[in-house]
């Protein structure tokens, strides 16, 4: 079932980085950012608010967001400083890059999170999943030779090295939500309430240096419909994501590489909306990402 769950979170983190490419174009990137989380914790606020005064009725409705100590509270405010630096600097490559090349080379997170996969949490998956895991990586690989094709030099461009370093600290994100969801047993609408609730905090600090000061960056500001859906998918995209990771027997390096499906979308879809290059190029090493998902789930 977990692996199903994963499914549901990448259609909607798909979607997510579609909806992400429209609102960053020829925008201020950090007010879009708040604007995205500042979302997502409005569409949880009633939840808290329901489980503060019908704690009984939420419970049934198994959406209860559960009172957390203040050492968990620590625990979560550390998850948003990882997720805060991941996202300024994917944020800022996403405004420079090609959606087809930034979604791909997102996609090698689960190269990372393989890493800490074994060494921390002792993984073991079975031999065809071990297959379907190294075909998602080598063809996130060839996602890179398309990429130049297009102009970007992948050593020498600045906005490749900030996607990678995003990616690196997305991975390290999701190798942390492992322990938060099992070992701290935290369900997946309180972490994701008061994770929220933190990085608006930090989003806040941020802006209060970089952007409410400059009456020029403020002007320069576009409020877009997609800002506040970013929000909105990526609260039901981490919330299946979690449910997953709820269960015992969820393998996180397997979770990671499924979420990697999202990329139908992203090269397909996003393609023909933003009109990039190589799409049918692309579809070679997406193939082999599908190929790769359907050994995990299916073996």
């Amino acid at each position: 079932m977990w692996m199903y769950l994963g499914l549901l979170a990448a259609l909607f983190l798909g979607l997510h980085n579609l909806c992400k490419k429209h609102a960053v174009q020829g925008n201020e990137v950090f007010p879009v950012l708040f604007g995205t989380i500042s979302s997502g914790f409005l569409l949880l606020l009633p939840f808290y608010i329901g489980s503060t005064y019908y704690p009984e009725y939420m419970i049934k409705m198994q959406l209860h967001i559960t009172t957390v100590s203040c050492k968990t509270h620590l625990f979560i405010a550390i998850k948003s400083v990882i997720m805060s630096a991941s996202w300024i600097l994917a944020y800022q490559a996403l405004k420079h890059l090609p959606i087809t090349i930034v979604t791909p080379i997102r996609s090698a997170g689960p190269f990372f999170t393989f890493i800490g996969a074994i060494f921390i949490y002792q993984e073991k998956p079975n031999f065809w999943q071990w297959v379907g895991f190294f075909i998602i990586i080598f063809s996130v690989l060839l996602y890179s030779r398309i990429g130049k094709k297009e102009g970007i030099n992948f050593k020498k461009n600045k906005w490749i090295f900030a996607i990678i370093g995003a990616t690196f600290l997305g991975a390290s994100s999701g190798l942390y939500d492992k322990f938060l969801i099992q070992n701290l047993a935290l369900n997946p609408q309180t972490l994701q309430f008061w994770f929220s609730f933190y990085t608006m905090g930090i989003l806040l600090i941020i802006l209060s240096i970089t952007w409410f000061p400059f009456i020029e960056k403020r002007k320069a500001f576009i409020w877009r419909w997609s800002i506040p859906l970013v929000g909105v998918l990526l609260v039901l995209a981490d919330y299946f994501y979690l449910k997953a990771l709820q269960d015992p027997e969820a393998l996180i390096m397997l979770l990671s590489a499924i979420k990697r499906s999202q990329l139908i979308i992203a090269v397909v879809i996003g393609g023909l909306v933003f009109k990039e290059q190589n799409k049918r190029k692309k579809l070679i090493p997406l193939a082999g990402i599908l190929i790769g998902v359907f050994l995990i789930l299916y073996t």
